[in-house]
C-alpha cells in the first residue's frame, strides 16, 4: 500500500468528522440564526410558558448566554435611578420654595414628582413583564406603598399648601426605589386574581394610612409650636391647623374604607387565614382596623382632635405595620419563607 493510501484509510471522512463533530456538541446546542451567530434558546418551564432570557433560572443554567438578561438589569436600574433623581430633585425644589417663604408652590416643580412616580411605577413594569407576572415580596411591596405615599402627596401638593409632606414623602419614595431597584427583582408569585385584589387593596391601604400617620406627626409638631410660641422654619408651610386636622381625618377615612375592603377581601378569598403564617397578620391588622374605627367614632361622637387623634393614630399605624411589614421581614428575610 502507498503512503497516499496508507493516509486516505487513516483520515477521516467529511462525513464522519461532522458526525463526531454533532456527537460532541451539547444535546441542546443553541440553534444557528440566519446571521450565523447562536441564537439564545428559551427556557421551557414545566407549565408550558415560555420563560424570557431575563429569567434567573434561565441564568443559572446558561451563564454565558446572559448578555439579554444584564441588559435587562441596566435598563430597569437605569429607569430607577432616574426616578430617584426626579424624587430629590422635587425634594430639593421643595425645600428651596419652603425657605423663600412661597405661600404657592408653582406647578413646574410639581412636574418633577409626576416623573418621578411615573418611572417608579415603569421600574416595577418592567420588571413584571419580564419575569411573567407580579412580584409582591416584601421589598416590592414596600416599593408599590412608596409609590401610593408619593402620589397621595402629589395630589394633596396640587391642590394646597402641603409642600412639607413633600419633603418628608418624596426621600421616602426615593429610598423604596433604591432597595427595589437592587433588592426586589424576585421570581413572581402565584397568585389568582382574587389573592391579589386582597393584596393589592391592602397596600393601598397601607400607602394612604402612612401619609396619615406623617400629617399626624406635623399636626403635633404644629400643635407644640403654637402652645411654646415658636412658629418658626418650614412648619410656616403647613395649612392653619383646622384645616390640617380636617385633611388628617379625611386621610384616615379613605385608608380605613381600603383597609376594611383588604379584610373583607382576606375573609373571602384567603382560605386559611389564622393559619399558622397568617394569624399573627390577622389580629394586628384587626387591631388596627379597630383602632382607627375607635378614633373615627371618637371623632364623630366626642369631638377627638389634637394630640389624642396623634396618638391614636400613631397606634394604628403601628399595629399595621407590624401586621404586615414586620411579620413578612421575619418570614422572607429571616425564614426565607414566602
Amino acid at each position: 500500500m502507498h503512503d497516499r493510501d496508507l493516509y486516505r484509510a487513516l483520515r477521516p471522512s467529511h462525513s464522519s468528522s461532522r458526525k463526531v463533530e454533532q456527537l460532541s456538541e451539547p444535546l441542546h446546542a443553541p440553534r444557528r440564526s440566519s446571521s450565523g451567530l447562536p441564537a439564545l434558546p428559551q427556557w421551557q418551564a414545566p407549565g408550558g410558558e415560555k420563560q424570557r432570557v431575563c429569567d434567573p433560572l434561565y441564568r443559572a443554567l446558561h451563564p454565558a448566554q446572559t448578555t439579554t438578561s444584564r441588559i435587562c438589569d441596566t435598563a430597569a436600574m437605569t429607569i430607577v435611578l432616574i426616578a430617584i433623581a426626579c424624587y430629590l430633585l422635587a425634594t430639593a425644589a421643595l425645600v428651596r420654595s419652603l425657605r423663600g417663604d412661597q405661600r404657592r408652590i408653582p406647578l413646574a416643580i410639581w412636574a418633577l414628582p409626576a416623573a418621578g412616580i411615573a418611572l417608579h411605577i415603569a421600574a416595577h413594569l418592567w420588571a413584571w413583564r419580564e419575569a411573567g407576572g407580579a412580584n409582591l415580596h416584601i421589598v416590592s411591596a414596600l416599593s408599590i406603598v412608596g409609590i401610593g405615599m408619593a402620589m397621595l402627596t402629589w395630589l394633596v401638593g396640587m391642590r394646597g399648601r402641603m409642600a412639607a409632606l413633600g419633603v418628608i414623602v418624596f426621600p421616602i419614595a426615593a429610598l423604596t426605589a433604591l432597595a427595589y431597584g437592587l433588592l426586589g427583582r424576585h421570581e413572581p408569585g402565584t397568585l389568582d386574581w382574587r389573592l391579589q385584589l386582597h393584596a393589592w387593596s391592602a397596600l393601598l391601604a397601607y400607602a394612604t394610612l402612612a401619609v396619615a400617620a406623617l400629617l399626624a406627626m406635623l399636626l403635633w409638631l404644629q400643635e407644640r409650636a403654637l402652645r411654646q410660641r415658636r412658629f418658626i422654619g418650614w412648619l410656616r408651610a403647613l395649612p392653619p391647623l383646622v384645616e390640617l386636622e380636617t385633611l388628617l381625618f379625611r386621610t384616615i377615612g379613605a385608608g380605613f374604607v381600603l383597609l376594611t375592603g383588604a379584610l373583607l377581601s382576606g375573609v373571602l378569598f384567603v382560605e386559611d387565614l389564622l393559619a399558622q403564617h397568617l394569624a399573627h397578620k390577622t389580629v394586628f391588622s384587626l387591631l388596627s382596623w379597630l383602632a382607627f374605627g375607635a378614633l373615627l367614632l371618637g371623632r364623630r361622637l366626642r369631638g377627638w382632635r389634637g394630640t389624642t387623634a396623634v396618638r391614636w393614630t400613631l397606634l394604628a399605624m403601628a399595629l399595621l405595620v407590624l401586621a404586615y411589614f414586620g411579620s413578612n421581614a421575619v418570614l422572607e428575610l429571616i425564614l426565607k419563607r414566602r
